[in-house]
Order: C-alpha cells, then sequence, then structure tokens
C-alpha cells in the first residue's frame, strides 16, 4: 500500500534503540500524546516502545516482542510504501523512493 504524506514528519534527536526479545529494559512514563507507548531505557540506549511488547513489572521489564524505534523524516507532498501498518499505536513503518525505512505517524499519512 502506498501512501502521501500530507505534512512533514521531523524525527527525534535521541538515537534509535532497537530491542530484542527476552531483554530487560527499565520502564519509564507513559507517552501523553502517544498513549500505547512508554518509554524504556536498555542497554543500549533509549526510546518509545509499544507497552504491549513488554512484560511490565513495576519500572522493569522483559520485551516480549522486539522492536525498532526507527522513525523515517519526510516532507509533505512524498509517496511512500507502508510496510506494516500498526493501527493500535497510530503509526506505520514506511519505506520511502530512496529506499530508506522508519516510522511515520498515521496522522500525517494518506492512503492512495
Amino acid at each position: 500500500m502506498r501512501a502521501q504524506l500530507i505534512a512533514d514528519h521531523e524525527i527525534p534527536e535521541r538515537t534509535p534503540l532497537t530491542v530484542r526479545p527476552g531483554e530487560r529494559v527499565a520502564v519509564g512514563d507513559r507517552d501523553t500524546e502517544w498513549p500505547a507507548f512508554v518509554f524504556v531505557t536498555a542497554a543500549n540506549g533509549c526510546g518509545w516502545v509499544p507497552a504491549r511488547h513488554i512484560d511490565i513489572d513495576g519500572a522493569a521489564g522483559i520485551v516480549r516482542t522486539g522492536y525498532d524505534t526507527t522513525e523515517l523524516a519526510a516532507r509533505a507532498g512524498e509517496v511512500v510504501e507502508i510496510l506494516a501498518d500498526d493501527v493500535e499505536s497510530g503509526w506505520s513503518w514506511c519505506r520511502d523512493a530512496a529506499g530508506r525505512e522508519g516510522w511515520v505517524p498515521d496522522r500525517v499519512l494518506a492512503r492512495l
């Protein structure tokens, strides 16, 4: 499926985080704008991961499903291919014309 961006998507300054099943993480706050996500700190960095991917016990957790927090910077008008649509979180994993991949929020995507 393809989509066109209806607004720019800027990526955060933070280095992307990849967590793997079985990895232990520290679990922080739930995101107020994107409530499906919790902030985690892992051995190799930190970032926002869907809470459903982690078995959470207080401030600690064990990753149940691997996740990559890479976001795709894109400008309004660009067309991307949607490779995975995570309806629950409100984000889609996309590929741009140059072959770069990452998450883009659904609210800036108009499906073609």
